[in-house]
């Protein structure tokens, strides 16, 4: 009888090379052994995974909160913050055996920068027609757009700004363009960012020149001074929505001035947790599946600013985080 499993699963060792982070600024490509895929695991052959600028320097550089460790922690993350750790949660890849279905899929998961993993398929997210396996790195940045999109309940008619053009902000704008009736801005002090707004179809302004008063806003920048801003061009009775995260550096935000007497409402969003109006119906794999039908879009390429092979990511991957300009980069296996 075909129990529908390929015969190799279960019966080989197999040698893995992964990217581990050793010390604040340093990472090294490690070998490990695979034990054998067990029933209902497949062993997936990596073809891209993608470099999160933000959370990822943050890791890097050591600047996990110690109150953050546990909630830190990436699926099939190994080691212990702050050092050393395998970390990365981005990784398409093709099943190399598996279950009948899945073998020869391509296929998304949440997993470190690792060139051959067995994993259960449960985790894996076969990607949808049309959507090429260099693009569908962008899913995890594009789940975190819509769960923010969720927090901030953007309505159709609503004036957005959304502060910070990196991957995850340019996905909240995009997002947020393509409800019936919004204005959407994007804004970011790098005029550079002005081509990729472009790109999409997206109103842009470095700051200097934004007027009037918003509906909702989301800071996806990382700065401080971005939030007081956006409280700054808060309308009466609007939400705020911080979206970044700032690790253990210390953030100051003017509550004094009108911030009360407008009712403003700051609140944060983070993937970690479906909102609870979407709880009931929403598991987090179907909003992760969700994202990817999300990407099916070519103009999403913009996003991805560069691309390494992975043999040469050991000594590429602190310049690729220490560079403003970098979006998503891509690793090629």
């Amino acid at each position: 009888m075909n129990s529908g499993v390929s015969p190799a699963v279960g019966t080989e060792m197999h040698s893995a090379r992964a990217l581990w982070f050793t010390a604040a600024g340093a990472c090294e490509l490690r070998h490990e052994l695979l034990e054998p895929p067990l029933p209902g695991q497949a062993l997936v052959r990596t073809l891209f995974s993608g470099i999160s600028r933000g959370t990822e320097n943050l890791v890097f550089s050591g600047r996990v909160p110690v109150s953050e460790f546990e909630r830190m922690r990436a699926p099939h993350m190994a080691g212990e913050f702050p050092f050393p750790v395998k970390y990365g949660y981005s990784l398409v890849g093709k099943v190399k055996t598996g279950s009948a279905p899945m073998t020869g899929q391509f296929v998304f998961c949440l997993h470190p920068h690792q060139d051959l993993l067995a994993i259960d398929e449960s985790e894996l997210l076969v990607l949808p027609d049309g959507l090429p396996p260099e693009r569908a790195i962008l899913a995890a940045n594009m789940e975190t757009a819509l769960n923010i999109v969720w927090d901030a309940n953007i309505l159709p008619g609503d004036r957005v700004a959304v502060f910070g053009a990196g991957v995850v902000g340019t996905l909240v704008a995009y997002l947020t363009s393509r409800i019936c009736g919004t204005e959407a801005v994007l804004i970011d002090p790098n005029p550079s960012r002005r081509a990729l707004a472009e790109h999409l179809c997206l109103d842009f302004s470095t700051g200097t020149n934004v007027a009037g008063e918003f509906d909702v806003l989301v800071n996806a920048s990382g700065s401080a001074a971005a939030l007081a801003q956006a409280i700054d061009l808060a309308g009466q009775e609007a939400r705020i929505v911080e979206a970044s995260w700032h690790g253990n550096e210390p953030v100051s935000i003017p509550l004094g001035g009108a911030f009360h007497a407008r009712r403003l409402t700051l609140a944060s969003s983070q993937v970690g947790s479906v909102p609870p109006t979407r709880r009931v119906r929403w598991s987090p794999a179907r909003r992760l599946a969700k994202s990817l039908d999300l990407l099916l879009d070519d103009r999403l390429d913009a996003l991805i600013s560069g691309e390494t092979p992975f043999c040469e990511i050991e000594s590429a991957y602190p310049a690729i985080l220490a560079n403003p300009d970098t979006l998503c980069h891509r690793i090629h296996y």
